[in-house]
C-alpha cells in the first residue's frame, strides 16, 4: 500500500483518488479552497440554484466506468441522468431556428434539410461520416492512452479525411475548421453550426485544426446529458465515492511545494509549513501553480509542447426570472453571433471589435430543484471571452450577452428579477488558473498546439491530472485523465490504457 498525496480536488483529481484508493492505496487530497469540484460549482440565492461551471455532460460513459470500477453502486444509482432532447436548438446568424435531435444522425440530417433546404442535411451528414473517421483514428492515442513519447506524430498528422478542393488550378484539402466550413459545407449557416463547437471551447476556427471536427461528432454520436439538480450533483457523487473509499480530504490546505529526494517526489509541504510524506504525488492544478510548487524540479510540462497563447475564459450570467418555464422550451439554445468576423476579431485578434455581439449558449433546464417554485425560472447564459478581459469591458459584454439572449428568451428583461455575473476572475478563484483560463480538449494536428503535457513528469513519482494535462479540458477528459494517472501508478510506466 502506497501513500499518495493529491494536490487539488477537481474532477480529474477526485477521479484519480477514487481509483487509487480502491486499488488499496492510502490517498490524501489537499485542496486550497473550502470545497471540492474545481470549476464545477453551484451558486444559490433566493431559492434559485445555478451551475457556474459546466452544465451538461457529454460522454457519460467515462463516469459510468469510474463508478463501476470504484464501487457497487453504478452512476445512475447516485445521480439522475436525463438525456437532453433536442440536444440543442440553434438560432443561426440569419435568424433561422433549427432544433437538432440528441444522438440521431438521421434526425439531425432531416432537421437541417427542413430548416435550411434540401441538401444541407446531406452535406452535414457526409461531414459527420468524415468526422467519425477522425474520431476513430485519434480516440485511443488522445483519450485512452498516456501521451506518446513521440507526440510529434500526433502533431503532424491530420486525421480528418478532407475532401479535395480545386481552386485556381490547385487542389487543396481543408486543414482548419474554417476551411471545412467554406469548402465542404458551403453554407454560412452550416459553417456557424460547425464553428460554434470550437468557440464553446475558446478555439479560433480559423486556426483550429480540421481534427476539431471530432467535437460536433462526439455530441451527435454520444448525446448530451443533464444531471438532475445540476452538474454539481455529479461532483458531489464523485466526492461521496471518494469518501466511501476512505480518501482523506483536507480543505483550506494550500500546497506550497512538492518535496523531492534523490530525484523522486516524497511528499508535499503545506503553506503553513506542515509536511505530508507520500510515495506518489498527483498534481491536479493549472500550469502556473504547478510551476510554483515544483520550482527547481526537472518537471517536463508545457514547455515541451508548442503551447497556446491568448487562452480563453467564459462569462456566465445567471438569471432569476418571474414566470414559469414555457412548455416545450429547449434545454439548450445556441444563439449564433450575427457577425462572425466581428466576433472572431474580439475573441482572437487582440481586442479588436469589442462591441461585437457574441455567440451565447442559453440553458433553461426543466428542474424544480433549481427554482423556489413553479412560477419562476432559472436561466444561465454563457459566452466565451478572452482571459484577462478588463472589468469595464466585461460589463459592456454582459449587456451584449443579455441582448443576444432575448432572441432565445422573449420578454427576458420584463421577466428579470435579478442577474448575477460570474467573470473570469471567479473562475480563477475557483480553479487557480491565471486570468480564469479554461483548457480545451486535446486535439491532433495543428503542430501540437492543442496537445497537453503528459501525465508523467520528469520527476519520478510525480504525476499531473485534470484539464491542464493530457488529455485536456472538459468533464469527460478530466475523468479520463484520472483513469490514466491511476493506471500509471498502479501498473507502472508500461501502462498503455484500457483495452
Amino acid at each position: 500500500m502506497a501513500r499518495i498525496a493529491v494536490i487539488g480536488a477537481g474532477m480529474g483529481a477526485m477521479a484519480a483518488a477514487a481509483r487509487l484508493a480502491v486499488a488499496g492505496h492510502r490517498v490524501a487530497v489537499y485542496e486550497r479552497t473550502e470545497t471540492y469540484g474545481g470549476a464545477v460549482r453551484r451558486w444559490e440565492r433566493d431559492g434559485f440554484s445555478f451551475d457556474t461551471g459546466p452544465a451538461l455532460l457529454p460522454l457519460p460513459a467515462v463516469y459510468r466506468d469510474l463508478f463501476v470500477k470504484t464501487g457497487k453502486e453504478p452512476l445512475e444509482a447516485c445521480v439522475e441522468l436525463v438525456q437532453v432532447d433536442p440536444s440543442a436548438r440553434h438560432v443561426l446568424p440569419d435568424g433561422t431556428a433549427v432544433p437538432l435531435p440528441n444522438a440521431s444522425r438521421a434526425g439531425v440530417v432531416a432537421a437541417l434539410d427542413e430548416a435550411l433546404g434540401a441538401g444541407a442535411g446531406e452535406r452535414w451528414g457526409d461531414f459527420l461520416v468524415r468526422a467519425r473517421e477522425a474520431w476513430d483514428r485519434t480516440r485511443r492515442p488522445l483519450l485512452e492512452e498516456p501521451l506518446w513519447p513521440n507526440w510529434q506524430v500526433l502533431a503532424e498528422r491530420e486525421p480528418y479525411p478532407a475532401v479535395p478542393h480545386r481552386k485556381l488550378l490547385r487542389t487543396r484539402r481543408a486543414g482548419t475548421l474554417a476551411e471545412i466550413g467554406a469548402w465542404e459545407l458551403r453554407d454560412p449557416r452550416l459553417t456557424a453550426l460547425l464553428e460554434s463547437h470550437a468557440l464553446a471551447y475558446g478555439l479560433d476556427p480559423r486556426t483550429a485544426p480540421a481534427s476539431a471536427a471530432v467535437l460536433p461528432y462526439m455530441e451527435h454520436a454520444f448525446g448530451t446529458w443533464y444531471v438532475r439538480g445540476g452538474l454539481r450533483e455529479l461532483a458531489r457523487a464523485v466526492y461521496d465515492r471518494c469518501l466511501a473509499r476512505r480518501v482523506e480530504f483536507h480543505f483550506g490546505a494550500e500546497v506550497a511545494r512538492v518535496l523531492e529526494k534523490d530525484g523522486r517526489a516524497v511528499g508535499v509541504e503545506l503553506a503553513g509549513g506542515a509536511l505530508a510524506d507520500a510515495d506518489f504525488v498527483v498534481a491536479g492544478v493549472d500550469p502556473g501553480t504547478l510551476g510554483r510548487v515544483t520550482a527547481g524540479l526537472p518537471v517536463r510540462g508545457a514547455g515541451d509542447l508548442p503551447g497556446r497563447r491568448g487562452l480563453p475564459s467564459r462569462l456566465t450570467v445567471l438569471l432569476a426570472l418571474r414566470g414559469e418555464r414555457p412548455a416545450g422550451t429547449a434545454h439548450r439554445t445556441v444563439v449564433h453571433a450575427p457577425d462572425r468576423d466581428a466576433e472572431l476579431a474580439y475573441m482572437f485578434d487582440g481586442g479588436a471589435g469589442t462591441a461585437a455581439l457574441p455567440t451565447v449558449t442559453v440553458l433553461r433546464p426543466d428542474d424544480p430543484a433549481l427554482v423556489p417554485d413553479a412560477s419562476h425560472e432559472a436561466v444561465t447564459l454563457t459566452a466565451a471571452v478572452p482571459a484577462g478581459a478588463a472589468a469595464e469591458e466585461l460589463r459592456g459584454h454582459t449587456d451584449r450577452v443579455l441582448a443576444v439572449a432575448e432572441r432565445a428568451v422573449p420578454g427576458l428583461r420584463d421577466r428579470l428579477l435579478w442577474h448575477e455575473v460570474r467573470t473570469p476572475a471567479d473562475i480563477a478563484e475557483a480553479t487557480g488558473a491565471a486570468d480564469g483560463s479554461v483548457p480545451a480538449p486535446a486535439l491532433a494536428a495543428g503542430e501540437g498546439r492543442l496537445l497537453h503535457p503528459a501525465n508523467s513528469t520528469g520527476v519520478t513519482g510525480l504525476f499531473t491530472v485534470g484539464g491542464w494535462s493530457h488529455p485536456g479540458g472538459g468533464l469527460p477528459h478530466a475523468g479520463m485523465s484520472g483513469a490514466l494517472v491511476a493506471g500509471l501508478i498502479v501498473e507502472g510506466p508500461e501502462f498503455r490504457g484500457s483495452q
